[in-house]
């Protein structure tokens, strides 16, 4: 158990009992700045810009994946509140050839955020990367999603890439994927 403030977090790996509240998990956001980005030749740039009225983004539902994955190097974590509700959740993996451990996914319930859920569930997938060997974590998170990127950035994550067409053909069209990564030292 964790104490933040004066509110008693839970931490462990999810059970089959949590699939249905992760799922549930509320991880839109509500920003009134984003990132523009601007793809030069020899990078890339970014600029925060306000938005008016601000933006509301809401996440479409996953599609279930075959868990092909090994289960020894995938992983997910789940915070709970005092009150048992789901706080938050991490899921991540683990890939051996580039020593890279992949935030697959990271969400906080709009109540808990701001309070220290998301650093201690990167905390965990750190000391999960660590086990493995890996080198670095990493991350993709959308252009518009400057709540998460400032979090990120404070947690110690650098911008290390950027794909402008991962999400055509999704209802993120027009939004670009920003990676981000950090080592596990």
């Amino acid at each position: 158990m964790t104490t933040v403030g004066d509110t008693v977090y839970r931490y462990r790996i999810a059970a089959a009992e949590d699939t249905e509240a992760i799922r549930a998990l509320d991880d839109s956001f509500t920003t009134d700045t984003v990132f523009q980005v601007t793809v030069a030749e020899e990078g890339f740039a970014l600029r925060e810009i306000p938005v008016e009225p601000p933006l509301t983004k809401v996440f479409p539902e996953d599609e279930p994946d075959g868990d092909d994955e090994d289960a020894v190097d995938s992983c997910t974590f789940v915070a709970h509140g005092v009150a048992g509700d789901l706080a938050g959740f991490a899921a991540v993996s683990y890939s051996g050839w580039n020593r890279r451990l992949i935030i697959e996914d990271i969400a906080v319930a709009p109540p808990h955020r701001g309070r220290g859920v998301g650093r201690a569930l990167m905390g965990l997938a750190r000391e999960f990367a660590r086990e493995r060997g890996a080198g670095h974590l990493w991350l993709e998170v959308t252009s518009i999603n400057a709540p998460a990127i400032h979090a990120y950035r404070r947690m110690g994550f650098a911008f290390c890439g950027l794909d402008t067409t991962l999400y055509e053909g999704t209802p993120s069209k027009g939004e670009q994927a920003l990676y981000m990564s950090m080592p596990c030292h």
